[in-house]
C-alpha cells in the first residue's frame, strides 16, 4: 500500500503542559474531538513515532527531543493506513477527548483522558517562540506546570 502523497510537515514544536485545576465553565461550547493515539517507536533519547486518529483525520508523527521545544514531522495518512498500522501499537495506546479553548491569541488544548488514565486532565499550549512560551501567564483555572514531568507525558500515559 503506497504512502499518502502528502509531504511531511516539519516544525519546531514549543509547548507547555499544565494540570487543570478546574475546567472552564463554558467547556462544552468549545470544539472537541475524540483522539486515539498509539506509539510505534519509543526511544530513550526522546524519539517517538506516533499514530493518531482525531475525529476523521489520521496522522503519523515523528518527534525528536525533550522538554518544551522539540522537532516534529507529521504526515496525514488514510484511515485504511491507520488501521493497518494500529495493531503494532498494542500496549502503547491512550484515548482522550480534546477541547480547544481560546485564550487571547492562543489556544489551550484540554485533554480529558479515558480508560486507565481516567481522572487525568491536562492542558497544552503551543507557542510561536520560546520567549512567548516563557512569558506565558496561565489562567487561574490551570494548575501546576508539568511540562518537564515525565509522569504526564503522553508516552508514559500510553505505556504505564
Amino acid at each position: 500500500m503506497p504512502l499518502h502523497p502528502t509531504l511531511p510537515r516539519s516544525s519546531h514544536e514549543i509547548e507547555r503542559k499544565f494540570l487543570v485545576r478546574q475546567l472552564p465553565d463554558d467547556m462544552e461550547r468549545h470544539p472537541s474531538r475524540k483522539i486515539e493515539q498509539g506509539y510505534l517507536v519509543v526511544k530513550r533519547d526522546g524519539t517517538q513515532v506516533r499514530l493518531r486518529r482525531a475525529g476523521i483525520t489520521c496522522s503519523l508523527t515523528l518527534k525528536r527531543g525533550r522538554g518544551v521545544a522539540r522537532r516534529e514531522w507529521e504526515i496525514e495518512i488514510t484511515p485504511a493506513q491507520f488501521d493497518v498500522l494500529w495493531p503494532a501499537t498494542l500496549g502503547r495506546r491512550l484515548g482522550k477527548t480534546r477541547y480547544d479553548v481560546p485564550f487571547g491569541t492562543l489556544t489551550i488544548e484540554i485533554d480529558i483522558y479515558e480508560g486507565r488514565n481516567a481522572g487525568i486532565v491536562v492542558a497544552e499550549v503551543e507557542f510561536e517562540s520560546e520567549e512567548q512560551c516563557h512569558s506565558f501567564e496561565p489562567p487561574d483555572w490551570l494548575g501546576r506546570d508539568v511540562s518537564e514531568k515525565p509522569r504526564y507525558s503522553n508516552i508514559k500515559l500510553a505505556t504505564e
